[in-house]
């Protein structure tokens, strides 16, 4: 990714100046600057891109503990007197067993089905922030490198040999 292709996205010229990072981070506007996308695929690659403007142009950002990840739940557990957000299958059958018999359970397709009441629930004292965090600047550049290269087959290699299909158990 070249410098001038991203200077030239209004996208990322309008996050740096929200951020007020366009000059570093000696004035950055916030503590934390939280990615929230979607838990699917196309969520995951825009918060791939993310990270890599981040990293590419900003390290510091995770080099000095600026950058999180917002964990958002993928159902949510009822029955009349308890809700449970489950971020994982794991949870998702806890909840299940803790609740009882015939629980309604809904699967979140992304952030804009869940409502702003329900939002609250888990960015208050239950958020899940995953910090993005890297204190070598080499091993950025290696990172980058590695998965946003032109290294197309070794890295195909790489993400068949460690690909983890998971069996929905239901």
């Amino acid at each position: 990714m070249s410098q001038k292709i991203v200077y030239e996205n209004e996208e990322f010229n309008l996050l740096q100046a929200a951020l007020n990072m366009e000059d570093g981070l000696k004035e950055l506007r916030y503590k934390r600057v939280v990615l929230a996308t979607d838990a699917d695929v196309d969520g995951m690659h825009i918060r791939l891109l993310m990270i890599t403007f981040f990293l590419q142009f900003f390290p510091e950002l995770a080099q000095k503990g600026h950058l999180y990840i917002l964990q958002t739940p993928l159902f949510r557990v009822r029955n009349k007197k308890e809700t449970v957000y489950c971020y994982s299958d794991v949870e998702r059958f806890k909840a299940l067993e803790r609740l009882g018999k015939n629980p309604e359970i809904t699967r979140f397709k992304g952030l804009g089905e869940i409502s702003p009441d329900e939002f609250r629930h888990f960015i208050g004292k239950d958020i899940r922030l995953e910090p993005v965090n890297s204190d070598k600047e080499a091993e950025i550049r290696k990172l980058l490198s590695f998965y946003m290269g032109k290294n197309t087959p070794e890295r195909q290699n790489f993400i068949i040999d460690h690909l983890k299909i998971e069996k929905e158990n239901v």
